[in-house]
């Protein structure tokens, strides 16, 4: 691939963002509803004033609530803080008697790993990414950091960012709409090549924002990435380098083949979120009517209609209240009465709720629950997601532990041999989700082991303890430095039968020994006879 243009990277970005908008009344409705905090469809990145209030269209909470809840529990359930969620493990590539050692070393890497993602914004940035991502499309950016802080984790809003897909359907350029204020330039982008044009609009204008392009474009024959910070006004080009791997953490929840941006729970529940919004907009007018009413007021020169308040407890000084010509002041009937909307409101509620994931645990003011029924009701929230946990771990997980530990080999806090490609090395999730799904192999294991004991001899024959010990341990997550290796193992196994073949000889009984006072047995007389022949 040969090198693109600054007006080529601008032409592609116009038209990415170009098919972009055909979601943007999808996306935005989304935002506005539910996300109105993380709303930028509203017009404020356009250039409207910070701070403004998002939710004067909003009349109930329950989608903002169940989206909040959404991104916790995928968070505590995929990525819970502080806590090791996945595990380096040898690839198939790797031979059997290196599996052991290699573990080892693996474990040590994750250790670092952790230790780094502690230490950053990442628990902080993951979980302003899975809001996103119950829209549909989730974009966050992992580049190098400083000396306090080795890499650092931004979520960027699907808003700003515009994607175009390679083959298998996987994102290979992503586009950005990045605005940086003039003296903030030169720190943003160490390096670049401001123009004279460039340089004068900053001279002039400091604090005014300035737009850039930002671009990361695949190259297919070598196999590494462009990445272009172009300034669009002037057209020229402040940044270009070559990346091994692109900066971009881009995950869909749920993909339509041939689209792009992806589609999440919170489009599949927009329609019960916007009927519950508009019901209870309705149901606060109707109590608004009920509480003050609407009047007519009879115009016979004694009541002035612009001199009337209704207010509680006012006083309105009238001819007459009755008569042949009825009352000055009567109330105007209404309709109907809008009850109804208490029949729908609930279910409505509840469909919300189960859309999101927000269902799945037991309500606070309960009985204490077991065990055994939290870890159900995380496999049934795993079942829930079907196939959106799969995509979670494929473009969410491992695409972090890559570009991470790609991260620290570059700043020298590792030296990572291997590749992270599931041949060498593959990366197992280990959260409390994964562990649901893994907990019924456990349990298969653990019942075929029971029932071959119950077998007798020809049931124990089939059984391999050791490799039972290791099968649950690799699904458990246990680390390799609380596990024997294998030549641990083949010494404790001498050890066992030397202590056991002590034991046998200490339990023979006496009269199998020989007195060692005892005359030697008298030999017989052919062969005393033979042996004084020869002598």
């Amino acid at each position: 691939m040969m090198y693109l243009k600054p007006q080529e990277i601008l032409k592609r970005h116009k038209k990415a963002f170009g098919a972009k908008e055909n979601w943007r009344t999808i996306y935005e409705e989304c935002y506005q509803y539910a996300l109105p905090q993380r709303n930028l469809y509203d017009g404020y990145y356009e250039g409207n004033i910070p701070g403004q209030g998002k939710m004067s269209r909003v009349f109930d909470s329950t989608g903002i609530h169940s989206v909040q809840r959404f991104a916790n529990r995928i968070q505590s359930g995929l990525f819970p803080p502080y806590k090791k969620w996945c595990r380096l493990e040898p690839g198939n590539d790797i031979p059997n008697e290196r599996k052991g050692e290699t573990q080892q070393a693996l474990d040590l890497y994750l250790d670092k790993l952790f230790a780094v993602l502690r230490q950053s914004n990442f628990d902080l940035a993951i979980g302003e990414f899975l809001l996103d991502l119950s829209v549909g499309t989730a974009a966050m950016l992992i580049q190098p950091g400083d000396d306090l802080n080795p890499v650092t984790f931004t979520p960027v809003p699907q808003y700003l960012i515009a994607l175009e897909e390679g083959p298998n359907g996987t994102v290979d350029n992503v586009y950005r709409r990045l605005r940086v204020t003039g003296d903030a330039v030169a720190r943003q982008f160490p390096g670049a090549n401001i123009s004279p044009e460039l340089q004068r609009m900053i001279d002039d204008k400091p604090q005014e924002k300035i737009e850039f392009c930002e671009a990361v474009v695949v190259d297919p024959e070598r196999k590494d990435y462009c990445y272009h910070v172009i300034h669009e006004k002037t057209n020229t080009e402040l940044v270009y380098k070559r990346m091994d791997q692109s900066p971009w953490i881009v995950s869909r929840y749920m993909k339509v083949p041939g689209e792009v941006m992806g589609r999440g729970p919170l489009v599949t529940a927009l329609p019960d979120i916007k009927t519950l919004n508009k019901t209870l907009e309705l149901l606060l007018k109707n109590a608004s009517l009920a509480i003050s009413g609407i009047y007519t007021a009879a115009d016979d020169g004694v009541l002035n209609p612009n001199n009337i308040r209704i207010t509680p407890g006012a006083i309105i000084p009238v001819a007459r209240n009755g008569g042949p010509q009825g009352a000055s002041l009567a109330p105007l009937p209404r309709a109907g009465d809008f009850n109804v909307s208490q029949i729908v409101i609930n279910d409505l509620r509840m469909n919300i709720k189960k859309t999101l994931l927000d269902d799945t645990l037991p309500p606070d003011n309960m009985s204490a629950r077991s065990a055994t029924e939290i870890v159900e009701r995380m496999k049934e929230l795993a079942q829930n997601m079907g196939a959106a946990f799969g995509r979670l771990i494929t473009e969410t997980m491992v695409p972090i532990i890559r570009r991470t530990l790609f991260i620290m080999d570059e700043k020298g806090l590792i030296q990572l041999p291997l590749k992270i490609d599931g041949l060498e090395v593959k990366v197992v999730p280990i959260s409390p989700l994964a562990k649901a799904q893994n907990l019924e192999e456990v349990n298969e294991v653990m019942q075929f082991f029971q029932i071959a004991n119950s077998l007798g001899p020809g049931g124990v024959a089939e059984i391999k303890p050791d490799a039972i010990a290791a099968f649950v341990g690799d699904k458990l997550g246990i680390p390799a430095s609380l596990r024997n290796s294998e030549e641990e193992k083949q010494q404790i196994q001498q050890q066992a039968m030397a202590m056991q073949q002590q034991m046998m000889m200490q339990q023979q009984p006496p009269g199998n020994e020989q007195p060692q006072d005892q005359a030697p047995p008298q030999e017989e007389p052919a062969m005393a006879l033979e042996a004084e022949a020869r002598s």
